[in-house]
């Protein structure tokens, strides 16, 4: 069974900017997490990255990377997120959740490129859908059902 944990929860009021890390946060089905500018009912309601993508960039030489820079709801651990094929469901917290995108089209240079210069989101960030309300908090297990 693949598993991973939650690093960090991030929210933001605006789209296009870096979110900030808060202790927890409440994902609501149909909706995404309380209070973030993305959530919604829609199939983007949920945005994850890995520490791995995170620290490719620094890497490559790029400063001042930390969670939620990359406008990610949810910063995690031990899991190639990109790698899960949509329609996989993954527990985090107490919250089920369902991956409906790989990566995303960036249209525009948002603010996250014009401050670190590159962008990991389009590759290797994933989107989903909450299935069952619940509580995430850092340090949280992600499971990866199936």
């Amino acid at each position: 069974m693949l598993k991973g944990k939650v690093i960090a929860i991030n929210i933001s009021e605006k789209k296009g900017v870096p979110k900030k890390t808060i202790e927890q946060g409440m994902f609501r089905v149909d909706h995404g997490l309380e209070g973030d500018a993305h959530a919604g009912n829609w199939h983007r309601q949920v945005s994850l990255l890995g520490n791995e993508s995170i620290e490719k960039m620094k890497a490559i030489g790029i400063e001042g990377l930390c969670t939620g820079k990359f406008a990610e709801n949810i910063t995690t651990e031990g899991i190639e997120l990109w790698t899960l094929p949509i329609g996989t469901k993954i527990q985090i917290g107490e919250t089920i959740q369902e991956v409906t995108q790989i990566g995303k089209e960036c249209h525009t240079k948002c603010a996250i490129f014009h401050q670190v210069g590159n962008c990991v989101m389009p590759t290797e960030g994933i989107f989903t859908k909450v299935l069952k309300d619940g509580i995430i908090k850092a340090g949280d297990e992600i499971i990866v059902l199936k």
